[in-house]
């Protein structure tokens, strides 16, 4: 596994809930925020992606909340791409509050459809492989 992707973040008040805290689904948005950020960051664009007619998809998504993040906390989040060698990656990823402490473990599936054929593709990480320029972020 490739030491992991970060992005940083800065909790911002209207994605709060009504006790202050960040709502459940923005740590979703953080978390694919960072993903399609390590896929720029890797050379690939949704341009890039669609002339080769695929688009990654997500299969399952597991939340661990640990602590709270509040407005105004900035938070790294990071991703990190496990890949099985069959249809599916799994994708671990952190958000940590800028002091260290760990709010929240995500842990998704995800593969790489066809766009013409509406299924997953054998081994993605050779697609991703294929359309990076950077793929090392990948863990490739």
């Amino acid at each position: 596994m490739s030491e992991p992707f970060s992005v940083r973040v800065t909790v911002r008040g209207y994605e709060t809930d009504v006790q202050g805290h960040l709502n459940q689904a923005v740590y979703l948005n953080y978390a694919e925020h960072a993903r399609w950020s390590l896929l720029q960051a890797a050379g690939i664009t949704q341009s890039g992606l669609l002339s080769r007619g695929v688009g990654p998809v997500a299969l399952e998504t597991t939340i661990r909340y640990k602590r709270e993040l509040l407005a105004g906390d900035e938070a790294d989040v990071n991703c990190a791409f496990l890949w099985s060698g069959g249809k599916v990656f799994t994708i671990e990823q952190t958000i940590t509050r800028a002091d260290g402490t760990v709010a929240a473990e995500l842990t998704g599936v995800g593969g790489l459809m066809d766009l013409k054929q509406r299924k997953l593709l054998p081994r993605p990480q050779d697609v991703f492989r294929d359309l990076a320029k950077d793929p090392a972020l990948f863990g490739l």
